[in-house]
């Protein structure tokens, strides 16, 4: 704790000296950074909360909470760390492609502060879609690009075109190819040889502000194999991430056409708009999407064959996360970065 109070101290009385590294560390920043008000009036406990593969993103985003950078800001630089990260095949580059074998990834966030927003949709060959997302919320008086329209804008503001396919992406793509009929032109990918299944996979990212500023981003390369022009929840205002500075944040991952029916960001904000702790918010959202869900994506027994997980953080900073059947999470909640348990509703399908 100790050393925390001195990083805050730290950044009061020197913050003037750190403004220009931070901001040369962040593209197109919403703001400077900020010294932090006296601990004595913080509005609101500092936290980041985001999927289970944003522990690194959490840690990214709270320290830079803590030098005063603005709070989309942070959260996005958070989640480039996996947009970036080529291991990652849900996300940026790396991600796996879609029928055609082109990477196409989706983005949006939401700021807070200025009520703005801003997504991109279908963006090939463009490593970090969450940042240009964050362009058109910041110089354009749109909120959705997609497609070739996305990516020249993207290239306007001297992002490099780069293809996003590694070798890794590129293997599973032609392995599913080859797998898709017995009676075309390829040779079947032997039973014992593993296979990629169809997997969906994303990065929501939501923080609260010590000021109780809160901003949302959620970015993702989509459903594998999806059909071309395909776009998921993540890019979709409302549904991937919904943000409002007076309620608080709450963002999605898994299959984006379930979520899209029932606006989940939008709906888990406004549960917690009406008073409703943030875990339970993201239960009664997935209740919703139980009800919404059409007969031949259930089981036997009534549920899901799929998994959905939600996110969110109040601007007291109080935070949770809920999914279909067990999942995990990663949280910063102001004393370490860690993984935890989500809700769920049920154990299994």
């Amino acid at each position: 704790m100790s050393d925390l109070l001195s990083r805050r101290e730290f950044v009061r009385s020197s913050a003037a000296g750190m403004a220009s590294s931070v901001v040369m560390g962040i593209p197109h920043p919403m703001r400077p950074p900020r010294p932090l008000p006296p601990e004595s009036r913080w509005a609101a406990k500092p936290v980041v909360i985001a999927s289970a593969n944003g522990l690194r993103g959490v840690q990214k985003a709270f320290d830079l909470l803590l030098q005063g950078a603005d709070t989309l800001d942070a959260v996005i630089e958070g989640v480039k760390i996996q947009e970036l990260d080529p291991s990652d095949d849900s996300v940026g580059y790396g991600g796996l492609p879609n029928r055609d074998g082109v990477v196409q990834l989706d983005a949006s966030c939401m700021h807070g502060p200025t009520k703005r927003a801003g997504a991109v949709g279908c963006l090939e060959n463009i490593k970090t879609p969450s940042e240009v997302a964050k362009l058109v919320l910041k110089y354009t008086n749109h909120i959705f690009l997609v497609g070739e329209g996305a990516k020249k804008f993207a290239l306007s503001y001297g992002f490099k075109e780069e293809d996003l396919l590694t070798e890794h992406s590129r293997e599973e793509w032609l392995k599913w190819r080859a797998n898709l009929n017995p009676d075309d032109d390829y040779l079947d990918v032997p039973e014992k040889e593993t296979m990629v299944v169809r997997p969906t996979g994303t990065i929501n990212c939501d923080a609260v502000t010590p000021g109780g500023d809160i901003s949302s981003v959620t970015t993702t390369s989509g459903l594998a194999w999806k059909i071309p022009g395909r776009v998921g929840d993540s890019a979709i205002i409302g549904a991937g991430q919904y943000c409002d500075n007076d309620v608080g944040a709450a963002g999605s991952t898994g299959r984006g056409e379930s979520n899209i029916k029932v606006c989940g960001g939008f709906l888990t904000v406004e549960g917690m708009r009406r008073g409703v702790a943030p875990t339970d918010a993201c239960l009664a959202t997935l209740k919703r999407v139980v009800s919404a869900t059409e007969s031949r994506l259930l089981g036997a027994r009534g549920r899901p064959k799929f998994n959905l997980t939600y996110y969110a953080v109040n601007k007291r900073g109080e935070f949770g996360a809920a999914s279909l059947y067990p999942g995990q999470y990663a949280v910063h909640d102001g004393a370490e970065a860690k993984i935890r348990d989500t809700a769920h509703l049920f154990e299994q399908t």
